[in-house]
């Protein structure tokens, strides 16, 4: 039989990201993947085994390609004709390039109650100083693990 993990057995770690010159979607992918606990032998799918993840730097990352411009996130106000949309040029003029990187995990992760729950581990601040220094995140350098996952 499958042994599973209980809540009380569960060690949650803390990581933390430089995001200077990384590529968004790379970043998001491996962001969900250690939120969600997928890079634990103890994964289960049912069950918030994921670690915490800080990133910084996030107002100096970077889109492959034309994405910076031409990438459109779409959202409705539930009314009706009320679809409205923002590309990340436009997030980054409202000093919301947070939200770039959010939406990005975001919408990696399944839907549901526990996607919500799993989102809230993942902080994200704009420069280099974040207040979770008691916590002892350990670094992951991103950039070496592969050549393609710096934007040029």
């Amino acid at each position: 039989m499958t042994p599973f993990i209980k809540k009380k057995e569960v060690k949650k770690d803390w990581y933390i990201i430089n995001a200077q010159n990384l590529a968004v979607g790379r970043l998001a992918a491996f962001i969900s993947k250690v939120l969600r606990g997928k890079n634990k032998p103890t994964f289960n799918p049912h069950i918030d085994n994921g670690d915490f993840v800080i990133v910084t730097n996030i107002d100096k990352i970077k889109f492959t390609g034309k994405k910076f411009k031409d990438k459109k996130y779409y959202r409705h106000t539930g009314y009706p004709g009320g679809i409205k949309q923002s590309t990340p040029l436009s997030l980054t003029e409202k000093n919301k390039t947070q939200e770039i990187l959010k939406l990005a995990v975001k919408r990696m992760l399944p839907g549901g109650p526990l996607a919500k729950k799993q989102l809230t581990k993942l902080k994200i601040y704009n420069g280099e100083k974040h207040p979770h220094e008691i916590q002892k995140p350990k670094p992951i350098e991103f950039e070496k693990m592969n050549k393609k996952n710096i934007a040029r």
